[in-house]
């Protein structure tokens, strides 16, 4: 293309060609602009997407450090009640997922990811209001209804960002703010618990009525920073903006996907099918069940186990921050070596194992500082796992409307394991909690030889394709075109 044809383009594209791919063609890479897209890419959206999680996680597991300052008997729950709240709001996080997903590309994610934290903040801090139980299952259903969306949507927000070899690493970044929300929620709690009887609210109304308050105005303050796709962000020069959607188009040409098509695909049940009766989904999702079983359980009751070690209230939620911290920096460097090496089952086939051991040894002793020290264990394994799972999935699916139903999907079917988390950690069962940490050890057991399976699925399929199995595909744009790799 010579300049004068270029400077043509730099005038004309409009922001829609640009996220169609149609006004740039690229035969080269120029690793000093990539470099700088990525930079400026990374420090823009990461960081907002990274917030928004962490208010996520947040808003979502602080009902356990409300616990410790007596919700269930000032609002005069019994403990089947508490966790039937607990559980309702899975059913309706669970319920949203796809739907969300389906319509985030016609909402755009500037206004759709923005205005659902906005809405389950506000629910947030309505739990600060419940007087009774009926009241307090009201408003986590409610929870679960706006919160659902989020994390499927930024998945497949980044999906389009993002090249394939570098979701996982991204993932793990914003992924890190759950890992230290964990951290942060402890302190916060502790904190928002000095404020008192003030204002004629008790301790753990105001951890609800703040934390709340904080995520609706993130949630405004999203709607301004984030940009709908790299061809519309401001922060980009007009330069860089035609260079992130080149590569972007490049890397998916090379891949035997198409995501100049994909900006214009319309909406059709069949791709929504093939979503649904993929294997990879079922496989990655099953094993990502195991995963987030540890992890709900884990968030929810890590508080009230380190209290059943004889601390006191306040010192259980400091205590709590170690593991979490520890977790977050491992997940980094698990999703780096992921994208490093262009893996995602085989960096999972060795960090779940380091959950396996936590839970099989906390589960049999009795030792207090054992306990403790397996909690690092526990949240590694567990945190470290969860960027590889959600980015191979996304990897391994071409086409808008498969991709947001395959991550959506997985999540829905995931987050059942909130189900699981609810009812095996019973108060009677404390300190030692036997039962429970044997059901999630046998759960991540079995995801362990699941994440096998789909390894070897996915080099089946990618055996198939070099065997020319796969021929009458070529030039579909999807992933069942010959030059679509599985990543394994």
């Amino acid at each position: 293309m010579s300049s004068s044809e270029s400077g043509d383009v730099h005038n004309k594209a409009t922001v829609e060609e640009l996220e169609k791919g149609s006004a740039i063609q690229v035969s080269s890479i120029d690793k000093n602009l990539t470099r700088k897209v990525l930079w400026k890419l990374d420090t823009r959206i990461l960081p907002v997407l990274a917030i928004l999680f962490l208010c996520s996680f947040l808003d979502r597991t602080n009902v356990g450090n409300a616990r410790l300052y007596n919700l269930e008997a000032d609002i005069n729950i019994t403990d089947h009640q508490y966790d039937q709240g607990l559980a309702v709001f899975y059913a309706s996080y669970i319920l949203s997922e796809i739907p969300s997903n389906l319509i985030l590309k016609k909402l755009t994610p500037q206004i759709w990811l923005p205005c659902l934290t906005f809405l389950w903040g506000v629910s947030a801090m309505c739990l600060g209001f419940v007087q009774n139980f009926s009241g307090f299952v009201g408003v986590r259903v409610l929870l679960g209804l706006t919160e659902g969306g989020l994390l499927p949507g930024i998945v497949l927000y980044l999906s389009t960002v993002y090249t394939r070899g570098e979701l996982a690493m991204r993932i793990g970044i914003f992924y890190t703010a759950a890992s230290l929300s964990g951290a942060f929620g402890g302190l916060l709690a502790r904190g928002i618990a000095e404020i008192g009887q003030r204002g004629g609210l008790n301790r753990w109304r105001w951890i609800f009525v703040l934390e709340g308050l904080f995520t609706a105005l993130v949630g405004i303050a999203a709607y301004f920073l984030l940009p709908n796709g790299v061809g519309s962000a401001k922060f980009l020069n007009p330069e860089e903006r035609q260079f992130a959607v080149s590569r972007l188009n490049a890397q998916s040409q090379r891949d035997g996907s198409n995501r100049e098509s994909e900006a214009t695909e319309k909406f059709a049940w069949s791709e929504v099918g093939r979503g649904v009766f993929s294997l990879q989904t079922w496989f990655t999702a099953s094993a990502y069940f195991g995963i987030l079983s540890g992890l709900y359980s884990f968030g929810l009751f890590l508080p009230t186990i380190i209290s059943g070690l004889g601390y006191t209230a306040d010192e259980a939620q400091l205590w709590s921050v170690i593991p979490y911290a520890a977790a977050s920096v491992v997940t980094v460097c698990t999703a780096y070596l992921s994208d490093r090496f262009r893996v995602r089952g085989m960096i999972m086939l060795g960090s779940l194992p380091l959950a396996i051991i936590g839970y099989a040894v906390i589960a049999n002793t009795n030792d207090n500082k054992v306990k403790y020290g397996m909690t690092f264990m526990m949240a590694t394994g567990l945190y470290s796992s969860v960027p590889p799972v959600l980015g191979w999935l996304s990897n391994n699916s071409a086409g808008h409307y498969k991709r947001a139903t395959t991550s959506a999907l997985q999540l829905a079917i995931a987050n059942c394991g909130g189900f699981v988390a609810v009812f095996i950690y019973p108060k009677s069962q404390g300190p030692n909690y036997h039962q429970g940490h044997t059901i999630i050890m046998s759960l991540l057991c079995a995801g362990w030889f699941l994440i096998l399976c789909n390894t070897l699925y996915c080099w089946k399929i990618n055996r198939d394709k070099a065997n020319g199995k796969y021929d009458k595909y070529r030039g579909c744009g999807d992933d069942r075109d010959p030059l679509f790799k599985l990543v394994l």
